[in-house]
């Protein structure tokens, strides 16, 4: 089953080994909602906390810290800071996390008390979708965990509240059973999802939804459609290449605002002839989370029915060494045109992504936005909780933070300074592959410019947020699917408005 969630009952505590209350941190001291009953299993429930106390038992108003009541023969309380306000919809989430890494596969009644939420539909949410990526687990598929979340006021909770609330945790459910997908996809051992592979599994999971149509080229098609980044990266594998071409389209008219979606597929990285370090290579298999990412985006936006069009594209190879690869000094010929001198086999997304994006342009995209793990200067820069972003449009940056701010995908707009152009400056072809001198993740996005044609376009350089080396927040060791939650929710938005934000 893993994960489920649903509304629960105050007084049944027959199926739950917890019972979680939130506290709210002012000045040092917990308060805790007066709508919460003195006394539960056996405990008696103070409405104030001070600070001694709280410091004592490593409670503070960092949201997510808690303590444990410990019972003996009943359900224990789980008593957890939300920080210092009650609507910080992140805040939420680190406390749905809190709460389910206490309880492991014991179920969870988690009191919501209703008069301290001033947005009680988007905090159930975001506590729902923190819990549920906390325990995703690539090994524990057989586990169960559930959390029932029981809202609380008095005499009793308005019908109209405890409906939004129970929507709230669908949609929740929803989102995080396709980030956590996505998260199993590029977890998986390489072999296990080769680009053949790869493209069976989405062409799979994306046909169950209504108004998807999905189609898959071999290599043959890729060759016939000119995709010659995508041949050349493919070359020195076995493995044939593919592209997954989806579409979701609503049954609602033409006039809507249509988004395409293309994502880096590179489902293993050896860094081609010019070769990464062992080291360098144990997590590239994670090199084609940005398709995952995409394709996981169009299923949610389909699910939840949102009236937009969207298209995702993810063109997907291996980049291997074997004796027919692409040599440092080759050209290769984009769908487009372009001709681009490969100086580093390595820098092979762009590559890919270049046909990809080329594609898009010949679509009636209203917005073209690409998703890839792309360049290790975007780690440099950024670190490894914040992903880079270049945008054409000052409007969809905007919008894109706002959706960052509310998901707590963290997320920092980079500039697309024209005069590095001069470094891809080739004397044999267009364009190089690589750039001269610093700005690397810069010079990325400006050779990805080239073939995002005029319409808005936005890179997402995701190269340190796709992975987390350990257990952090909502966030467990392995794939994050960064960026689906973020995606979907500025699609949401732009699906209510019926248009993209004017310049």
């Amino acid at each position: 089953m893993g994960f489920t969630s649903s509304l629960g009952n105050l007084r049944d505590y027959q199926n739950v080994g917890y019972i979680a209350v939130p506290l709210l941190i002012t000045e040092g001291v917990g308060a805790i909602s007066g709508q919460i009953p003195t006394e539960l299993s056996g405990f008696d429930i103070p409405r104030r906390l001070g600070a001694d106390w709280l410091k004592a038992n490593g409670v503070s108003d960092k949201a997510g810290s808690a303590t444990v009541l410990r019972s003996t023969s009943g359900v224990s309380i789980i008593l957890v800071s939300v920080g210092k306000e009650f609507s910080d919809y992140e805040s939420w989430r680190l406390v749905g996390a809190s709460v389910m890494r206490i309880a492991g596969t014991e179920a969870v009644n988690f009191l919501l008390p209703l008069d301290l939420v001033s947005d009680a539909k988007g905090c159930a949410q975001a506590l729902v979708e923190g819990s549920a990526l906390s325990v995703y687990d690539y090994k524990a598929l057989e586990k169960d965990f559930a959390l029932y979340v029981v809202p609380l006021e008095n005499p009793t909770p308005n019908p109209d509240t405890v409906s939004a609330i129970e929507s709230a945790i669908e949609d929740a459910l929803t989102s995080t059973d396709l980030v956590n997908w996505a998260k199993r996809l590029i977890d998986m051992p390489p072999r296990d999802a080769s680009p053949r592979k790869l493209a069976k599994a989405y062409a799979k999971r994306l046909e169950q939804e209504d108004n998807v149509s999905v189609e898959v080229w071999d290599e043959d098609r890729v060759k016939a459609e000119r995709l010659g980044g995508l041949i050349g990266v493919g070359r020195g594998s076995n493995e044939p290449v593919r592209l997954v071409y989806a579409t979701y389209r609503p049954m609602a008219g033409e006039n809507i605002p249509h988004v395409v979606l293309v994502g880096k597929g590179i489902t293993f990285d050896s860094g081609g002839l010019s070769i990464k370090s062992a080291e360098g290579m144990m997590t590239m298999k994670a090199d084609m989370s940005g398709s995952a990412i995409v394709m996981a985006t169009l299923a949610l936006c389909a699910e939840l029915g949102l009236n937009i069009r969207v298209t995702a594209i993810a063109p997907l190879s291996e980049n291997m060494t074997g004796g027919s690869a692409t040599r440092p000094g080759d050209v290769l010929t984009i769908r487009n045109g372009a001709t681009v001198e490969v100086l580093n086999t390595d820098a092979e997304g762009r590559l890919v992504l270049a046909d990809g994006l080329t594609l898009a342009t010949e679509t009636d995209a209203s917005l073209i936005i690409d998703v890839a793990t792309l360049t290790g200067a975007q780690r440099v820069a950024l670190g490894d909780q914040i992903a880079a972003y270049y945008s054409t449009s000052d409007e969809v940056a905007q919008g894109l933070e706002a959706s960052s701010r509310a998901t707590g995908e963290l997320i920092w707009r980079m500039p697309l300074h024209a005069p590095y152009n001069a470094s891809l400056e080739s004397e044999i072809a267009d364009i190089k592959n690589i750039g001269a001198g610093g700005g690397g993740s810069i010079t990325a996005a400006l050779f990805l410019q080239r073939f995002a044609g005029q319409n808005p376009w936005v890179h997402f350089d995701i190269a340190s947020t796709s992975r987390a080396e350990g257990g952090r927040g909502y966030l467990s060791k392995g794939a994050t699917a960064f960026g689906v939650r973020t995606l979907v929710h500025y699609l949401s938005e732009i699906a209510s408005q019926g248009s993209l934000p004017s310049a």
